[in-house]
């Protein structure tokens, strides 16, 4: 078996820092990400963004940060790991240019910890009566909140039944910040 190479990651922890509970900073999840043997931590925007670096598979990788971090703050979070090339690869296949381009904030990227189930949010988009668009790409869900998310009947809860995964967002802004810090923490790997 052919040993893997260092590979920048991008950890996405679920559910953290909206309200009182579930608190998680950015120094704690840097300290967990070095507690969980990965290199090069990076966090952004104090809302559960981790890039990182370490020669184990994206599954390892979550449930490492997130075991860690449960042991140091006392509280179970939820986290999915994306290489940087898969994460690259999601944003190469983006299906709303237009949004991605115009409403960058509004258009969001769905991860879970499996591939999202297709049929589902198919049908979950087909009930929906509001003007959201859902495609799916490589497992993940994208959905354009065309009106803004704040005034969207979609609900995570609504998203996770018919994903048939837990599934965790963040908007285009964000994905396109990780995926830049990922890209720097590969060059420097290799550099």
């Amino acid at each position: 078996m052919v040993p893997m190479s260092d590979t920048a990651h991008v950890v996405l922890l679920r559910g953290v820092n909206l309200g009182p509970h579930r608190r998680v900073g950015s120094a704690d999840l840097r300290a967990a990400a070095t507690d969980a043997g990965l290199t090069h931590a990076r966090t952004y925007a104090n809302s559960g963004n981790l890039v990182a670096v370490s020669a184990r598979p994206d599954a390892d990788v979550a449930g490492e940060v997130s075991a860690a971090l449960e042991h140091l703050t006392g509280t179970a979070v939820p986290a999915v790991a994306l290489a940087a090339d898969d994460l690259a690869a999601l944003v190469d296949d983006a299906p709303f240019p237009d949004a991605a381009r115009d409403r960058p904030a509004q258009l969001q990227l769905h991860v879970g910890p499996e591939p999202v189930d297709e049929a589902g949010l198919a049908a979950l988009a087909k009930r929906n009566p509001g003007r959201e668009r859902f495609a799916v790409a490589r497992g993940a869900l994208f959905v354009d909140y065309v009106d803004g998310i704040g005034r969207s009947r979609v609900t995570t809860a609504a998203v996770d039944r018919a994903a048939g995964t837990w599934t965790t967002a963040r908007n285009w802004r964000t994905v396109l910040r990780l995926l830049s810090m990922a890209r720097e923490s590969a060059g420097a790997q290799r550099g």
